[in-house]
């Protein structure tokens, strides 16, 4: 069901080549690569935008341990539920784009 999202994002940087931001490195196990990176946003607020993500991507693992950390980390319900609406917002503008395929299609 869950996605093993340390392997995706292994995948996808050997694929692009790209620097990862803060916090992916040491996801990946590379703890000291990620401690060279300068952050602007917070660890609450990552957390939060992960939760969203995780949601948006169905994935129950990254849900359950996201989640955890961001009440961890003094993240409120009402701000999960800020950024939970947020990823709902974000879902639904990418599905009116399918919607309009689905239109033009019948047309």
């Amino acid at each position: 069901m869950g996605r093993n999202c340390s392997s995706h994002a292994i995948l996808l940087t050997h694929r692009l080549r790209v620097k990862l931001s803060f916090g992916t490195e040491s996801t990946l196990g590379d703890e000291k690569t990620s401690m060279a990176y300068e952050v602007s946003l917070d660890a609450k607020m990552r957390e939060l935008i992960v939760v969203a993500v995780a949601v948006s991507l169905r994935c129950d693992g990254c849900i359950a341990v996201h989640s955890a950390e961001a009440v961890k980390l003094g993240a409120t319900r009402e701000e999960i539920a800020e950024a939970l609406g947020v990823a709902i917002a974000l879902d639904a503008g990418a599905t009116m784009v399918y919607l309009a395929r689905v239109m033009d299609a019948i047309a």
